[in-house]
């Protein structure tokens, strides 16, 4: 039988994770401000003291957030399976991902005590928690986020200069592959498509091309790119002057404003941007015997904090969607009626994959993934390219379309970048990113027309539309009820297009396309009437980017 991911045990998380062997629990603590340090680090993240030791703590917390996983199997565990996070007595900022043992899911409160309880398999002793025999009258108070939504925008650092370089930029071109959900073609194939199309949209040639960035760049397999830039610039030969690739950007669809920099900077004229995802062929070839994926023995680089507990994005996603449940009365009618808008939507695009009615019982109906998530609360995934040109603007007025202008962008960090360490209640790296946007330009949420949202799962929708100000913060239950309001005819239309849960999960770079879309008036049946500002948001769980966008003379 398979084990479960274990750590690799490293100098570094040795102590944290033979802890177990005398019955312990261990952190790092700072001697100068007493804070606990998960995971370990070289530095106090708080004091950026350097005088770090190993101290016992009581091995007690509070059950935070949980969720009951149904759907998504890791090796060695079987569902379905609890994956929590608790906050420890002595730091509440300290959060740890586990699991809760001990007794039946349905009897799981947030703000329950619990208490270690260690696991040996191999030489490692998985902390994992069980609720304490002895529970308060009342539920203990959940620690608030740090910092929380109400401290974000007092930390967003205001523009260094009163010039923009995002009004130097603009979006000339957008194409896509073929979409499918196997179509079993090679994923370069698909980029080579998308990347033809753009430049042609552009009214360019690829000649024109003197830039390439992508996402998430070389390296990278489980049908997620092909093969970044060395491959693109291989097959098309462009010789780029500056060129671009990787992960630690502004969201899937980080290309784009790591491109508008670009040309803004003088380095490039043209840059041809794209994203390629693959997943449901991959998934295909493995199930067929077709491809191999060899797992490490040990995990590491962040994910031995989450993996050994079967922990991964949508289990993520899920606790903060419980936890938006808990705090602000959110439900699940609440994420169905944006599952049904973005089908609604889809209706009327001929490229999406699911355009079959859905209706409000369809969707709580449906089967469970990970509580409080269903099938209809999960994008689809599938087999696209999406590329998009960005140009200097003073080149963009020269070809043969309108270009579509950048307002502004927000990309700023404030929330801590772990899963499990960061923001609670939403999407973590949005609230900052959206803050940041605003002070980049005199427009507000008012003057948007439509919204092209990250919807990788529906709580990334409602985080997004919460965190740009369409309305309060934990104000989204009364916003989205009867699905009106975020309808094509509504005061914020989103998704026209169907979203990633609909038209299909083009990582980000779909609603990108789409917004230039209907900025352009190119919409046909789906076009939002006089739409002449977007906003696009890319990112889930991971650092995102938020742009705004204008219609062009």
């Amino acid at each position: 039988m398979a084990r479960r991911p274990l750590p690799l045990l490293t100098e570094e998380n040795e102590f944290f994770w033979t802890s177990g062997a005398d019955g312990r629990l261990r952190f790092q603590k700072c001697e100068a401000c007493s804070a606990l340090i998960h995971p370990p680090q070289p530095v106090c993240r708080h004091c950026r003291g350097h005088g770090l030791t190993v101290t016992d703590v009581a091995g007690t917390g509070t059950l935070i957030s949980f969720t009951v996983n149904e759907r998504f199997s890791v090796p060695g565990l079987q569902t379905p399976y609890v994956v929590a996070r608790v906050a420890v007595d002595e730091d509440p900022r300290v959060r740890l991902t586990t699991s809760i043992v001990g007794c039946e899911p349905s009897a799981l409160r947030l703000g329950m005590r619990v208490e270690v309880v260690f696991e040996q398999i191999e030489d490692v002793w998985l902390p994992l928690f069980r609720p304490c025999a002895e529970q308060p009258a009342e539920p203990a108070a959940l620690p608030p986020d740090d910092p929380g939504p109400e401290r974000v925008a007092a930390l967003v650092r205001p523009p260094v200069s009163s010039e923009r370089f995002e009004h130097k930029a603009a979006l000339t071109g957008a194409g896509a592959s073929r979409i499918g959900r196997r179509l079993g073609l090679p994923p370069l194939a698909l980029t080579v498509e998308a990347c033809e199309q753009a430049v042609a949209d552009a009214g360019l040639t690829m000649d024109d091309i003197d830039g390439l960035a992508g996402y998430p760049g070389a390296g990278i397999t489980a049908g997620f790119g092909e093969g970044g830039v060395a491959a693109v610039e291989s097959a098309l030969g462009i010789r780029p002057t500056w060129h671009n690739g990787g992960t630690e950007t502004f969201g899937p669809a980080g290309s784009v404003i790591a491109a508008m920099l670009a040309v803004a900077g003088g380095l490039a004229r043209h840059v041809l941007c794209f994203r390629t995802v693959w997943e449901a062929t991959h998934a295909q070839q493995i199930r067929d015997g077709r491809r191999t994926v060899t797992s490490p023995d040990r995990v590491t680089d962040g994910a031995e904090w989450r993996a050994p507990f079967g922990a991964l994005a949508p289990h993520a996603l899920a606790q903060n969607a419980q936890r938006h449940f808990h705090e602000y009365g959110t439900t699940r009618e609440s994420l169905g009626w944006i599952a049904l808008n973005q089908r609604a939507n889809a209706a009327l695009n001929p490229e999406a994959i699911y355009r079959e009615p859905l209706t409000m019982d369809d969707y709580l109906s449906a089967r469970t993934i990970t509580t409080p998530l269903g099938l209809y609360d999960c994008d689809v995934p599938c087999d696209a390219s999406i590329a998009v040109v960005v140009s200097a603007v003073d080149a963009a007025r020269d070809l043969p379309k309108p270009p579509v202008l950048v307002e502004a962008v927000g990309t700023q960090l404030i929330e801590r970048l772990e899963w499990d360490q960061s923001t609670a209640t939403h999407e973590p790296q949005v609230l900052a990113q959206a803050a940041h946007l605003w002070t980049r330009t005199d427009l507000g949420p008012d003057d948007v027309d439509v919204a092209l949202l990250y919807d990788g799962f529906t709580i990334n929708c409602l985080s997004w539309i919460e965190a740009l100000g369409f309305c309060g913060i934990g104000e989204a239950k009364d916003f989205l009820q009867g699905g009106k309001n975020i309808a094509r005819d509504g005061v914020l239309p989103v998704n026209p297009h169907g979203g990633q849960l609909s038209h299909g999960r083009t990582h980000g770079m779909g609603l990108i396309r789409e917004a230039i879309t209907q900025l352009r008036g190119e919409g046909g049946a789906r076009q939002i009437a006089g739409a002449r500002t977007a906003v696009v948001s890319s990112g889930g769980l991971t650092p995102s980017g938020v742009l705004l966008l204008r219609a062009g003379a």
